[in-house]
């Protein structure tokens, strides 16, 4: 029984899945999109809505403790001073998860995450 267990364990070994959860939200907040698995999206929104309220809250422990997860200083740069302006009136909810359909090699479900004030035309910039 899994009583009092929360997560998903994705078939990895706990250092695999951390460590690819850490990279899954780095990469989320420094593009605002990508593209993954359903079970995967779902965990990495958790996280990266997390990330973000780290964001908004705004102290020295909150971005330590935020430094301590994402990968990225320059993500951590752009959580604390563009993101969380984006999202200060928002009480959570800034992610979605798009479904898109099944991967044609093994039919996994496949999603898209996004945040939720991204613009489409962003990518033409870069």
């Amino acid at each position: 029984m899994q009583h009092r267990k929360v997560g998903r364990k994705l078939g990895r070994t706990t250092a695999h899945r951390k460590a690819m959860l850490r990279n899954m939200v780095t990469s989320l907040l420094e593009h605002e999109r990508i593209v993954t698995t359903v079970p995967k999206a779902k965990e990495a929104r958790r996280m990266a809505e997390k990330m973000i309220t780290l964001g908004k809250r705004g102290d020295l422990h909150a971005k330590r403790q935020a430094l301590s997860y994402i990968r990225s200083k320059d993500v951590v740069a752009k959580l604390f001073d563009q993101l969380s302006e984006q999202y200060a009136d928002r009480q959570g909810g800034y992610t979605r998860i798009i479904r898109t359909g099944f991967r044609s090699g093994d039919a996994a479900p496949m999603a898209i995450v996004e945040l939720v004030g991204y613009q489409a035309d962003q990518e033409v910039e870069d």
